[in-house]
């Protein structure tokens, strides 16, 4: 058992006042099996109205309103977590889909819909031939396999911070042969859905206390990841920028299909033109 302390600010600044439209927070770690929230706590600076709700996804999703005008925003959450993800996982895949390729159920086909299908185009079905290249025989192991594509993608492209807003697309993190962890995470995710799995963006904190994985910045920092979709096991964490598998070091905030379904942060405001934005985000990761 682990207990953790994670601190996540982020501030704007504007040069000059401005009316802050609402904004959207997706900070409440997602509970597991594995992870318990113990506390959570969320403000804003000003002060803000939050109405909490659920999106498709099952996120928790804060709508933060404001009144007035302001040259800064800053919005803090605080949270406790018990994390007992083990280090060395064992997942129970169903024996029909222990080689692949294996077919989904109908329920599961239905069910898993788009989280399924690439999201980006790929006419000459380019990322398709780069992932064929990790399937060295039909039938394989299917844990094995998504291994490969995962280390794969840590050993083909050099991982990179990256500050600025926006993921690159699979395609150009092939050809640049460099990205974040959520250009990692994307092209990871479109190559296992290119193979028929059903996988899905995860963003949240990686807990890093002997800092010795990529990524995280001290003990601990946001990340991206993914979680591919096994019959049996259920959702089963990749992190290709870390040539990991399974939870043990991740707290999970949202699952979408999109990377852009997962900013932690999303709003707008409205003053004069040509006002300037400054943004800073700080995150702590620690042991209670």
């Amino acid at each position: 058992m682990t207990v953790l302390t994670i601190t996540h600010k982020t501030g704007y600044q504007y040069s000059e006042p401005v009316f802050l439209g609402p904004h959207r927070l997706m900070l409440r770690p997602r509970e597991t099996p594995e992870l318990r929230l113990l506390s959570f706590d969320l403000s804003a600076t000003p002060d803000a109205t939050i109405n909490w709700a659920h999106d498709v996804s099952g996120n928790a999703i804060a709508t933060a309103s404001f009144t007035g005008l302001t040259d800064r925003l800053e919005v803090e959450s605080r949270m406790s977590v018990d994390l007992t993800a083990p280090a060395w996982p064992v997942f129970d895949i169903a024996a029909s889909a222990q080689r692949y390729p294996f077919l989904y159920s109908d329920e599961d086909w239905t069910d898993l819909g788009a989280l399924a299908r690439p999201q980006y185009a790929d006419a000459a079905g380019r990322l398709s031939t780069w992932v064929e290249g990790f399937v060295m025989q039909r039938p394989t192991d299917t844990l094995s396999l998504l291994q490969d594509v995962s280390n794969g993608v840590s050993s083909q492209i050099s991982y990179q911070s990256r500050e600025v807003e926006g993921t690159q697309g699979p395609l150009d993190t092939l050809d640049r042969a460099w990205g974040s962890c959520r250009d990692l995470a994307v092209l990871f995710a479109e190559a296992v859905r290119t193979l028929g799995f059903g996988a899905r963006i995860v963003s949240g904190y990686m807990f890093d206390p002997t800092r010795a994985l990529t990524g995280s910045a001290g003990a601990g920092s946001t990340h991206a990841w993914v979680e591919v979709f096994v019959p049996g096991a259920g959702w089963i964490s990749f992190d290709p920028t870390n040539r990991s598998m399974g939870s043990g070091n991740l707290i999970p905030v949202a699952v979408a299909r999109h990377i852009t379904q997962v900013a932690p942060v999303v709003g707008s405001f409205s003053g004069t033109a040509g006002v300037t934005v400054s943004m800073a985000v700080e995150v702590k990761v620690a042991a209670s």
